[in-house]
């Protein structure tokens, strides 16, 4: 399996992403980069990444590198500043996971995540451990900039209508998790007019409230307070805010692919053009680009793919069924705030986010995973079953079965020993029995 995974390299800190392994990984991209020009090096907030900073702020100084220190920052945030500052960057993050863990992402100069070509370039740099050192006076000179977060905030607000979202005076609930977010989010909201209400909004590493992942289950009293306050929107983070997930004015959780497709609805009504979203993605988005008279093209799984896709087709928007919403209009990746952001307009300009939730079509879906110890050779076996039968064949990312009422999609895990089943359906019934054919064709190809 490959150093680095669909979002960086990630995994427990202090045990498998060390001080040592952040020295390499930055010296492997100074290499990269001909031991010249900018990065600019940012963190979330858990409890190893001051650590794995100064580690990583070492190894690009080792390799000639100029560093910028941008502080804690939000990976989008970190990626606002590169675009406009820097020719490359890292962030130490491990996004969602749980707060033992720890990551590192590397960001091309665009802004955008690295391209899977450039990381393949430094993961064989970092394998080889031949890296550029710099002549004892010539290593890089480290600057601090305490600016980044606010470049960013002000980007977000230049790109939506914040005269209209202001002269609303929302009330929003917010929970940042402990994380990045709580350093961005409080402060755009209150800059957009609205009346904030914070929880888990304090700087803290341990995450003491919930762990990272903003999932239903730990968001309860988000959910309550969205109820209790009359608030008229809830927002929720992950530890890097890069996404974010919300609740209605009821305090109803908006699922992640129901999310995805109200916001490219909203976008579509008002520019027309490609939209672009991952092969595991709900047909909600083929039926919001239909409706829309506009192209749908799917990707590998990876925000990655989808911004470099999104960028190679001009697409008008894009984004994951799991928070990840990508605004061109902004920048190429996936941003949380900026998401908050476009949804208090679309209820600036009228619509409820529980209208915008049942005007999208209904579909149910079905899960689940199967251990393979040799997992090219088994989904080669699928594939070629698959190939061999009459139905529409999608192998972007795995193997994707369209059928009339529905599709599975089977597809290797890029991080462990797995092979994962989705099915998806308009009825559950329906959905269950195409996850079961998957986990069939699995069986007999291991």
């Amino acid at each position: 399996m490959a150093f680095f995974g669909t979002n960086g390299v990630r995994g427990i800190a202090n045990e498998y992403i060390t001080p040592q392994l952040a020295i390499d990984v930055a010296r492997s991209l100074g290499t990269y980069m001909g031991s010249q020009g900018v990065v600019a090096i940012g963190r979330d907030t858990r409890a190893s990444g001051e650590m794995l900073k100064s580690a990583a702020i070492a190894g690009a100084l080792s390799a000639g590198l100029t560093v910028v220190d941008v502080g804690v920052c939000p990976t989008p945030s970190v990626q606002y500043y590169v675009k406009e500052h820097a020719d490359a960057g890292i962030v130490v993050t491990a996004s969602h996971n749980p707060r033992e863990y720890n990551g590192i992402k590397l960001i091309a100069g665009d802004g955008s995540e690295l391209s899977r070509e450039g990381e393949a370039e430094v993961e064989k740099i970092y394998y080889s451990k031949e890296f550029n050192a710099a002549p004892w006076n010539r290593t890089g000179d480290l600057r601090h900039d305490s600016n980044a977060n606010e470049l960013y905030l002000q980007g977000i607000i230049n790109s939506v209508d914040h005269e209209l979202i202001r002269s609303k005076r929302f009330r929003v609930v917010a929970d940042t998790g402990c994380g990045a977010g709580s350093v961005t989010l409080p402060f755009l909201l209150q800059r957009l007019g609205c009346e904030v209400i914070t929880i888990n909004g304090q700087v803290d590493g341990t995450f003491p409230w919930r762990n990272p992942e903003p999932t239903p289950d730990v968001l309860t009293e988000l959910a309550e307070l969205v109820r209790r306050t009359g608030a008229n929107m809830g927002v929720a983070q992950d530890g890097d805010a890069d996404r974010a997930v919300f609740f209605d004015e009821n305090g109803n959780f908006i699922e992640e692919e129901v999310l995805l497709a109200m916001m490219a609805k909203y976008v579509l009504k008002r520019k027309k053009g490609p939209v672009v979203t991952p092969v595991s993605s709900s047909s909600r988005m083929l039926d919001v680009a239909k409706e829309a008279g506009v192209e749908l093209i799917w990707t590998a799984v990876g925000s990655i793919n989808v911004a470099r896709k999104m960028m190679e087709t001009g697409a008008v928007f894009g984004g994951e069924g799991n928070g990840g919403l990508i605004f061109p209009e902004h920048q190429y990746c996936r941003d949380g705030a900026m998401a908050c952001a476009k949804f208090l307009e679309i209820i600036a300009n009228g619509q409820n986010l529980s209208e915008l939730a049942r005007s999208v079509p209904s579909y149910f879906n079905s899960k689940t995973k199967i251990r393979s110890e040799d997992l090219p050779a088994t989904m080669e076996k699928v594939r070629k079953e698959v190939l061999s039968k009459d139905n529409e064949v999608d192998t972007t990312d795995g193997v994707k079965i369209w059928f009339e009422d529905g599709w599975v999609l089977i597809r290797p895990s890029g991080t462990e020993p797995i092979i994962r089943i989705f099915a998806e359906s308009k009825t559950k019934e329906r959905a269950d029995a195409l996850m079961n054919e998957g986990v069939g064709l699995v069986s007999r190809s291991g």
